[in-house]
């Protein structure tokens, strides 16, 4: 049975990383879901790669058309910025199993959309001192650093992801990103194990 694989964690944990890694994995088949965002695109993105970038007159469209599966708003400090998931046609479960990088909240929500067989977590923790470091790091390279910006996405990660939150989810695996080649060997192992 085909299925959905929701990767997850607070930011800064190796999420995109391992995401690309699985998708340029050879061995490996598994299909990408694209989700949304108005976000302003960062340094070494490119539309319809990580995300589909667009204004708020696209919101409002898929709105309409009542395709959007999820969406989360969030007010920093540049302004309110929406990331969502879309049932535009990229998701077959006939044909396909899918990955996708989301929140708490978009595995809730795909769950409730899809039916909680066809949805599965898969939740990575990196150490908050590690990650605290990653994240600065990433921030210096952009062209106009957000310092205040990746501090509150750094705070709101904790709140987010809570043991509590995550318990209530039913997400009770747990991939401790500390090395990146065995962390995508086991969640490769996980994937395969409950297709």
């Amino acid at each position: 049975m085909n299925k959905i694989f929701c990767i997850m964690g607070k930011s800064s944990t190796g999420k995109d990383t391992i995401y690309q890694t699985l998708l340029n994995r050879k061995d490996f088949n598994i299909k990408k879901i694209i989700p949304y965002t108005t976000r302003p695109i960062r340094v070494g993105e490119e539309n319809g790669r990580e995300y589909f970038f667009c204004d708020e007159e696209r919101v409002t469209q898929l709105n309409k058309e009542n395709k959007i599966i999820e969406i989360r708003e969030y007010n920093t400090v540049h302004g309110i910025w929406k990331y969502f998931t879309a049932d535009d046609g990229q998701i077959d479960l006939d044909k396909n199993s899918y990955l996708l990088i989301g929140t708490l909240e978009t595995f809730i929500s795909l769950r409730r959309y899809y039916g909680t067989s066809k949805v599965i977590p898969i939740y990575i923790e990196v150490e908050d001192g590690e990650r605290l470091t990653r994240a600065l790091g990433r921030e210096k390279k952009q062209r106009t650093p957000h310092y205040e910006e990746m501090c509150r996405r750094f705070l709101a990660d904790q709140k987010d992801f809570s043991k509590e939150n995550l318990k209530n989810a039913k997400v009770d695996k747990v991939f401790t990103n500390k090395n990146l080649k065995n962390t995508v060997e086991e969640i490769i192992s996980y994937i395969n194990n409950n297709k």
